[in-house]
């Protein structure tokens, strides 16, 4: 069996791909639209230079080879939710290939990564009419299109589960969901492969492909042939069904986009700062301290700051003791432990028993003692926080009405409590 995967990665930006139309979700359908999204006569795109940065540091992640220049093309394909009849994405081009992400020690080739804009988005009302909603349409996507790397429908699903934990970090990604991450998987048994389109959350991915996988074999077992196609995946039945024939790339009619040019991109590739992802992190944990990989994986997916922690205890005392701290008595009262301006004393605790001047029940109570002191200063600072969040809401109620419509709008009080406080509630 032979699995490659399609990844479309939604990006994190405040506008859209090729227009300055908000990319937060709207209240109501064909909103958040202009003239260029709309694919309006006499509309310009324009590209988003963070979709582009954002782009190029998830290829750079990939270890794929950056181009110094790269342009855009028109995929032409006529369907209710592209309502120009081509999508701007990119062909010749692409702003990554040839790169290799491991799956433990499993490398999986990355063919390519290239941008591109997603279409709208099609609402089926009974069994003859549908409704379009273009609030979607142009919101800037990553495509990540692996090799036939993966063998079975568990290992697909842990390498797009892994993908996305990174890209969060990265990227500073959402929560998985429908608008942040579709897969387009294509999967063969035999010779032909098929494609099955926009699968949305890891269990639908596995039972997709499970399905997929134990048709065709069927198939192939009875003499028959699989026919090459796009198939889509029905949640409620857990089946695919045949959605049409597996277009080839000539049957799209790539053009160059006119009205975008050529982007020299090679300089900014290389002056991008990758961000140290969480899994990055844990196999330097495991090369650097001699730990185990799957508790390093769980420190680093627990708390940063834990595991900022855990290194600094290293340079006091050796790495077993330091997770068995870190991971013990120490995270158990994590929440009121976190503050690195009490780190020196729980390092010093724990060099105590390490050089044997106070014994493991003594470094316990020890440590139980800082965080109830620690909880208690916050209880203390409880009514100050209540105040300054009440005056400044008494002063400004239009932040409430906005929160009503739209939850982000607490970053706002939040601010000012970070502002007033000077950091102490952050």
């Amino acid at each position: 069996m032979r699995i490659g995967l399609e990844i479309h990665v939604q990006l994190p930006t405040r506008s859209k791909m090729f227009c300055s139309c908000p990319t937060t979700s709207a209240e109501s359908p064909n909103t958040h639209v202009c003239p260029t999204c709309l694919g309006m006569p006499g509309s310009r795109p324009v590209l988003n230079r963070r979709a582009l940065e954002l782009g190029l540091t998830i290829a750079k992640m990939l270890g794929c080879s950056i181009p110094d220049t790269t342009w855009f093309s028109r995929k032409t394909y006529f369907y209710p939710d592209l309502c120009k009849h081509f999508q701007i994405t990119q062909y010749d081009t692409p702003i990554g290939e040839k790169g290799v992400y491991y799956l433990g020690k499993k490398p999986i080739r990355i063919t390519r990564v290239h941008l591109e804009e997603d279409p709208g988005k099609t609402k089926r009302v009974g069994d003859q009419s549908s409704l379009v909603d273009y609030n979607r349409s142009g919101i800037p996507l990553v495509e990540i299109v692996t090799a036939p790397d993966l063998t079975s429908p568990e290992e697909a699903r842990a390498f797009i589960d892994q993908l996305v934990t990174e890209l969060r970090s990265l990227c500073g990604l959402e929560a998985q969901d429908e608008q942040t991450v579709r897969v387009d998987a294509n999967i063969s048994v035999g010779e032909e492969r098929v494609e099955v389109k926009n699968v949305q959350g890891l269990r639908n991915l596995e039972r997709a492909l499970r399905f997929e996988a134990s048709r065709q074999s069927k198939l192939l077992a009875a003499g028959k042939k699989v026919v090459r196609e796009t198939r889509r995946y029905d949640e409620e039945r857990k089946v695919t069904s045949s959605a049409r024939e597996k277009e080839t790339e000539e049957d799209y009619g790539y053009i160059g986009e006119p009205d975008l040019g050529e982007f020299h991109i090679g300089e900014m590739a290389r002056n991008l700062d990758l961000r140290e992802t969480p899994l990055a992190r844990a196999r330097r944990l495991v090369a650097a301290h001699g730990i185990g990989e799957a508790t390093a994986k769980q420190m680093v997916l627990t708390s940063s700051s834990l595991t900022d922690l855990f290194e600094e205890l290293c340079r006091h005392v050796p790495p077993e003791k330091a997770v068995g701290w870190t991971l013990g008595a120490i995270s158990a009262n994590w929440s009121v432990l976190q503050d690195p301006l009490g780190w020196p004393d729980l390092a010093a605790i724990v060099k105590d028993e390490h050089e044997g001047r106070i014994n493991d029940n003594e470094a316990k109570r020890r440590i139980l003692s800082l965080a109830g002191v620690a909880q208690e200063e916050a209880a203390e600072g409880g009514d100050d926080l209540v105040k300054l969040i009440s005056d400044f809401i008494e002063a400004h109620p239009e932040v409430l009405a906005d929160y009503r419509k739209n939850a982000k709008a607490a970053n706002t009080v939040i601010g000012h409590v970070m502002k007033e406080s000077k950091g102490r509630y952050s």
